[in-house]
């Protein structure tokens, strides 16, 4: 991404006076909060939506997201494993970033010029990522760039609910038992592959067809 500065520029440049100068700090903005988003992030409470406090510098870059009763706030898409999915823009998000105050391009315009760019028409990933789907068929509405299918997976839990990851202690998969590990994957993607494979060949002659016959071949 470091290499493709200049295209996340001209989609940040084509989106115009619906991109705005934020002032607000993360702290400003948990002490304001007006309600959090489904994903535990603080809802945006619209602070700088009119213009910058006075004496404030701009630290981020938000676009402007419809009023929550424009009927265009709300968003649709039918996800390959959740089904149908309705947000409402300003209830679940607020006006969101897109350029942070590091300078740095925020990941959901990132990811849609990227997707764009590299004409990707399917997008498989873990749940947690559902609740930033609907901001990124937003911006590629503005931008006129195709909306991929998106399938959001599960994620894998510990005892206490936490996605298992480095920083909540979980272990790495065990490499010396490479097919064991895939087979306990796919039993958690709902793929049924009986007998259970031998080999590494076997579990991908076996896997890719389940895959098809559980989420369609199209």
């Amino acid at each position: 991404q470091s290499r493709r500065k200049p295209l996340y520029e001209a989609a940040f440049d084509k989106l115009g006076a619906r991109v705005y100068p934020c002032a607000c700090s993360r702290k400003e903005i948990a002490d304001s909060r007006v309600a959090l988003a489904p994903d535990g992030a603080a809802i945006y409470p619209g602070t700088c939506r009119h213009g910058l406090p006075a004496g404030r510098q701009p630290r981020a870059w938000r676009l402007r997201v419809p009023e929550q009763d424009d009927p265009s706030a709300s968003i649709r898409f039918n996800d390959r494993w959740q089904g149908k999915v309705e947000e409402n823009l300003a209830e679940a998000a607020g006006d969101f970033v897109l350029r942070r105050a590091d300078g740095f391009w925020a990941y959901q315009i990132a990811v849609v010029v990227d997707d764009a760019d590299q004409q990707v028409t399917d997008v498989v990933r873990g749940a947690d990522l559902l609740e930033s789907t609907a901001r990124q068929i937003y911006l590629q509405k503005l931008l006129g760039v195709p909306t991929p299918r998106y399938l959001h997976v599960p994620v894998v839990v510990n005892e206490l609910g936490e996605k298992l990851s480095k920083q909540t202690g979980a272990l790495a998969l065990d490499r010396s038992r490479p097919v064991q590990e895939l087979m306990l994957a796919a039993s958690r993607l709902g793929l049924v592959l009986v007998p259970a494979a031998a080999s590494l060949q076997a579990f991908w002659e076996a896997a890719v067809p389940a895959w098809a016959r559980r989420f369609g071949k199209d």
